[in-house]
């Protein structure tokens, strides 16, 4: 019996360390988030209208630019600028700027879509149209000599999946309480 308990907490500790060794590296895949919400109460214009006022009043992430606006078909195209932060051997730290996509599309039958994706490393700020997708510069860095100190890779990576939660989060958190039909704002 001692020995049966003994294997079995043996095999839970080896599977638990494995499990959390996967999780240690990057997916590789694209960061980004993508969500469609189902509204049968508003109108395709005024979620497009909701959309415009997040963009206008409480998009935090700046310099921003609106590369598309079109009430006609409800879509909405931005890009923000967001900061990363790496870390060098001696224990200091760069931010790096970083670029990404909003965009938002009403949906006729009812509620709308958004993203947010698309991220790109400003790696020299004198040269700010010369950009790198995040997830080639996560690969970058974990091929880094030093990334066995520094981890930058999983600091990047941690960061950026961070921030796209955030913005969407805080769009969808703006979307969700708009006032009651009639309320005076």
């Amino acid at each position: 019996m001692k020995h049966s308990l003994l294997t079995f907490l043996l095999i839970g500790v080896l599977l638990f360390s494995k499990a959390a060794y996967a999780q240690d590296s990057a997916s590789g895949g694209p960061i980004q988030y993508n969500e469609k919400v189902l509204d049968d109460e508003a109108e395709a214009s005024v979620l497009y209208k909701r959309a415009i006022e997040w963009s206008e009043s409480h998009f935090a992430y700046t310099p921003k630019a609106t590369l598309k606006a079109d009430a006609i078909k409800g879509e909405l195209r931005m890009t923000g600028t967001v900061k990363i932060k790496t870390a060098t051997t001696s224990g200091q730290v760069q931010e790096h700027p970083v670029l990404f996509e909003f965009n938002f599309h009403a949906l006729p039958d009812g509620g709308y879509d958004y993203s947010v994706g698309f991220f790109r490393v400003i790696l020299d700020t004198r040269k700010p149209d010369e950009t790198v997708p995040v997830e080639e510069y996560i690969t970058q860095l974990g091929m880094d000599r030093n990334n066995s100190r520094t981890h930058n890779d999983r600091r990047v990576t941690a960061q950026s999946s961070s921030l796209v939660s955030e913005i969407a989060m805080s769009f969808r958190s703006y979307m969700n309480s708009r006032p009651a039909p009639g309320a005076i704002e």
